[in-house]
């Protein structure tokens, strides 16, 4: 059984600068180190999506399985997870705002068959403290998650209702706007709608701080992410994002918005989604071309699925999964990079892991929770050490955890 992980790093610790590749001739010891670290630390991927029988094929293995099952997150060395109760983008009438509440239920639903169907080796993690207690007893802890208010329409009441069933960490957006927020990704729509916030995102911050949920700043427009830091009393986390500097998406954040996050206290943990870290090559873009010409969409383009909106939802899967098999993948090195980027912007002890597995994430070297130690081993790498890795892995999501539980109404 691993050991617990301190939340806290202690003040003037003497730590080595990240970024110092190991010579070739440590490979060996730097990979029993790195084995050994994986051991110790408490390892959490904050940001997983739920796999349901509708959900299309493109997202599950090759096998059919799961990025995230309890097989693959025991064979990964992985301690805590947090599953999403999400939903995509679609209409925002009455029809469309029911069809997604059916959607997240039915995940919600699964999410708590998959902690009662082994308990004793997963449990339900309601706070900061359940992760600790769980990892203590070896068993996975399963954090619920929430994405996309796209499910609630404009019912502030059902933020009550979602963290009453359990959930902890609530995002108001994915691709495309919604009532409570501009996204980051419009789906068809005007850049902004909102302005950032709408008065009701601004009404769900409050709400959300009352209650003590820990605030999800992935997929909000930057307007929105800066109103949210301006609004809330505890810090945020951004659950699956990476660093427009080395990217240039919208997903991805400026470093005004790192440095944003990191005035706030809070976290950026970074995903292994190939199209936010990864710069397709001319024969990778070349196919991708010839596969959008047969769709009647421009050549030029922002990024590989851009457009897909304008298309019929038969039509919008098709080009996904054909475009997704014309793009070359991303690859660890890649995503370590962006950790890298990150840690070196605005310190180590803002930035952590999210794969955002079984939505299309996943690189060569890191495609499902059971590769989740050769991330350690590029840390080891490049020269992080034991104290900074326990805080990328895990314990720095925890401790914006805890703040949020912190700043709970009383």
């Amino acid at each position: 059984m691993k050991h617990l992980l301190k939340l806290t790093i202690l003040a003037g610790l003497s730590l080595a600068a990240p970024g110092n590749a190991q010579s070739a001739g440590d490979d060996k010891a730097a990979g029993d180190r790195a084995a050994g670290i994986h051991r110790r630390v408490l390892t959490l991927d904050s940001h997983a999506d739920v796999l349901l029988p509708s959900t299309p094929k493109r997202y599950f293995l090759p096998d059919g399985g799961s990025r995230t099952d309890l097989k693959r997150l025991i064979a990964g060395g992985v301690d805590a997870v947090v599953l999403a109760v999400a939903v995509g983008p679609g209409p925002r009438d009455a029809a469309g705002v029911a069809a997604a509440r059916k959607e997240a239920d039915a995940k919600l639903a699964w999410i708590k068959a998959f902690v009662a169907d082994d308990p004793g080796r997963i449990g339900l993690a309601l706070d900061a403290g359940d992760v600790e207690r769980l990892h203590r007893a070896g068993k996975v802890a399963v954090i619920i998650g929430f994405q996309n208010a796209r499910s609630i329409g404009s019912d502030l009441s059902q933020l009550d209702a979602f963290y009453k069933a359990g959930v902890r960490v609530f995002a108001f957006n994915h691709a495309g706007h919604n009532d409570f927020a501009d996204s980051s990704r419009p789906w068809n729509e005007p850049e902004s709608v909102n302005g950032g916030l709408s008065p009701l995102g601004r009404q769900g911050v409050k709400r959300l701080n009352d209650l003590g949920a820990l605030i999800d700043v992935s997929q909000l427009s930057t307007r929105a992410l800066l109103q949210t830091l301006d609004l809330t009393r505890a810090p945020v986390v951004a659950t699956h994002s990476n660093a427009r500097g080395l990217i240039d998406n919208t997903r991805n954040l400026s470093d005004a918005e790192l440095d944003a996050i990191k005035a706030n206290g809070g976290v950026v943990q970074v995903t292994p989604f190939s199209p936010y870290l990864h710069k397709q090559d001319a024969d990778s873009l070349r196919r991708i071309a010839e596969v959008r010409a047969r769709y009647g969409l421009p050549a030029t383009f922002k990024g590989p699925s851009d457009d897909a909106s304008s298309l019929s939802h038969e039509r919008q899967d098709a080009f996904i999964d054909e475009v997704g098999a014309a793009q070359s993948r991303g690859t660890l090195a890649e995503f370590v990079d962006h950790i890298d980027y990150i840690a070196k912007r605005i310190g180590w002890q803002h930035v952590g892991i999210g794969s955002d597995f079984n939505h299309g994430s996943g690189v060569i070297g890191f495609d499902s929770e059971a590769d989740a130690l050769n991330v350690t081993r590029e840390l080891v790498r490049r020269g992080y050490d034991e104290a900074q890795i326990k805080a990328i892995w895990g314990g720095n999501f925890l401790r914006v955890l805890g703040a949020a539980e912190a700043a709970r109404a009383s």
